[in-house]
């Protein structure tokens, strides 16, 4: 098992800046997701590590190993980083079988016959395709070619292997399908996965480490319970999430939040970390968080069905909150737990409450939290000087 480490690495294409001064360590053994929006660095930052792109300034250390130093003019090229490589497209030789394809990389090293043969019945079994050894690429389907692409990686006992975006070809049965593929053979081998996507879903559900990147940066990096929990910013609580979440802004007023229009949000005093009075806010709360019932109570909220999107065992149902000129649209996800359950109506009355410690709240200007210290971490100065010490 191999970590990575990057210190203080810039890649920029004339002007523009693809990433910016990244600090980040990727811990052995880890299923580790680069994830954020087209454009925002993070296929740059794979290829940099793998060597397929040179960087302007810092190190990167894969391993025990120094692959990269501006400062030292080291540059050890791709193919002796010892690293594998699954794309977005199959890249499979179409003239050559499904085992001439996943032993082509042993062959070209050199081994024994019998050596290669083992290796390659070996991986076979381990992704489940021993029946399609004899085939050609043209004769399989699309989650069967992207396991053979997988297998021919794996079956060179890379130290890292990196993939980007292998799935997105994939519709989206058989993505799923290839998720729980992907969270077995990690477990199975242990081998530190670098992995790129834009799929938050996919981030979040195969990932045992991710970092959130945006324009460049890093914005936040943990666990995926840590950053879908306690986002650093506006903008992480944004982007990781499976549902469009809920921003309303407002202030602080006697210890509480309060909108334009005097509309008041209870339960949140004592999730405030002593804001002061007066101070602008955005609160966000996630669809899931909200909850609707039918008859009133003490400091609930009182709104209006607008819309009504049914989504099988879920509805998304969006409510007009009452009160004054300002208006104020929530978004709420309602899970349907079995039968009987009241289907929500255009123009219904509603009631709604939430988990006031589910609630983050994020300077309305420059999109920072306002809640204690999120879940972030990237490589101490300690961390980083003692595997210096080491090399």
């Amino acid at each position: 098992m191999t970590r990575v480490v990057l210190e203080n690495v810039t890649k920029a294409y004339g002007d523009s800046v693809a990433v910016d001064r990244l600090n980040l360590e990727i811990e052995s053994g880890s299923f580790f997701s680069i994830v954020g929006p087209s454009g925002c660095g993070k296929t740059t930052t794979m290829r940099m590590i793998a060597g397929l792109e040179r960087p302007d300034t810092g190190r990167i250390w894969i391993g025990d190993e120094l692959v990269f130093s501006s400062k030292d003019s080291i540059l050890i090229p791709p193919g002796r980083r010892g690293v594998g490589m699954v794309f977005q497209s199959y890249a499979l030789w179409p003239h050559m079988t499904v085992k001439d394809n996943i032993s082509f990389g042993l062959k070209s090293r050199k081994l024994d016959r019998e050596v290669i043969e083992k290796q390659t019945q070996d991986v076979l079994q381990l992704m489940q395709i021993p029946q399609l050894g004899s085939r050609f690429p043209s004769e399989l389907s699309g989650g069967q070619q992207q396991r053979v692409a997988l297998a021919r990686e794996l079956v060179t006992d890379s130290r890292v292997l990196f993939m980007d975006e292998p799935l997105s070809n994939l519709d989206a049965r058989l993505r799923m399908d290839m998720r729980t593929e992907l969270k077995r053979i990690h477990a199975a081998t242990g081998r530190t996965i670098v992995y790129v996507t834009h799929d938050q879903l996919e981030a979040l559900t195969l990932s045992t480490a991710l970092v959130v990147m945006n324009a460049g940066t890093m914005q936040q990096h943990g666990t995926p319970d840590e950053i879908y929990v306690r986002p650093i910013n506006k903008f992480v609580s944004e982007f990781i999430g499976l549902t469009p979440i809920n921003f309303i802004d407002g202030q602080v007023t006697n210890g509480s939040f309060t909108l334009a229009d005097e509309v008041r949000l209870p339960g949140l005093e004592q999730h405030q970390h002593h804001i002061e009075d007066g101070t602008k806010v955005t609160l966000a709360l996630r669809p899931e968080d909200i909850k609707l019932a039918d008859e009133p109570t003490k400091g609930i909220l009182v709104g209006k069905v607008e819309t009504v999107l049914t989504a099988g065992s879920s509805a998304f149902v969006q409510v007009l909150l009452n009160g004054g000129g300002h208006p104020v649209r929530l978004m709420v996800q309602e899970f349907h737990l079995g039968e009987g359950m009241k289907a929500r109506s255009k123009g219904e009355q509603v009631y709604l409450t939430f988990d006031a410690s589910r609630a983050m709240l994020f300077d309305p200007d420059t999109g920072a939290s306002l809640r204690a210290t999120p879940a972030t971490r990237s490589p101490s100065r300690a961390s980083l000087h003692g595997l210096k010490d080491h090399l």
